[in-house]
């Protein structure tokens, strides 16, 4: 892994509160994982998606942290959404080595229109790039995430805690790297790092 990615990381853990980063934890055989946790707030109810064998070397931010923008925008087009939330880190593609930055949402259930899925995984993308600007003015790195060193992920992952074997659904016109072709997963009880980032 690159020192630049690092310097982003470690910008990144210094920027974040701790209460809007999700903690890597011990997994099998040494290896990580990640539990993205949700909580639903008409009901108050709540469900978590296991990531298994994430990268050591990754930060997962919850972006739904970051307060709606309605003191500032007209909620309109959908501009005060965020998605839940954002991995960044380090990985291999087909034996070539990248940066990642993977945008999720969860939904508990399957009612939600596409595109107001789109919107939130758009909103997490704006949330980024408002780190990405404070990174560049107050630590002066001109090159922190920078997007010409990162490749996006999107995924919807829905249908949790439903007792159904877990499906995945790939953009026919390849990968997921706009929130138009988002990665569509369906009741999964545990996921591998690997199936976020296929293509």
């Amino acid at each position: 892994m690159g020192w630049r990615l690092m310097s982003d990381l470690n910008i990144l853990r210094e920027l974040i509160r701790k209460e809007a980063l999700v903690e890597i934890e011990e997994g099998y055989y040494g290896r990580k994982k990640v539990k993205l946790h949700e909580r639903e707030r008409a009901d108050n109810d709540s469900y978590t998606v296991e990531i298994q064998q994430i990268p050591p070397d990754s930060v997962v931010i919850k972006t739904d942290k970051f307060p709606p923008p309605r003191e500032i925008f007209n909620d309109i087009k959908g501009v005060c959404k965020r998605a839940d939330f954002v991995i960044i880190t380090h990985t291999t593609i087909k034996q070539k080595p990248k940066n990642l930055i993977i945008f999720i949402e969860l939904k508990r259930g399957k009612t939600d229109l596409e595109a107001s899925i789109i919107q939130q995984l758009k909103g997490a993308q704006c949330v980024i790039a408002y780190c990405r600007s404070i990174g560049q003015e107050f630590w002066q790195q001109q090159n922190f995430l920078n997007p010409d060193e990162y490749e996006s992920r999107f995924v919807s992952i829905r249908n949790i805690s439903v007792n159904k074997k877990t499906t995945i659904k790939p953009n026919p016109d390849g990968v997921h790297n706009r929130p138009e072709y988002m990665l569509k997963i369906n009741s999964p009880n545990y996921l591998e790092f690997k199936r976020l980032i296929a293509g």
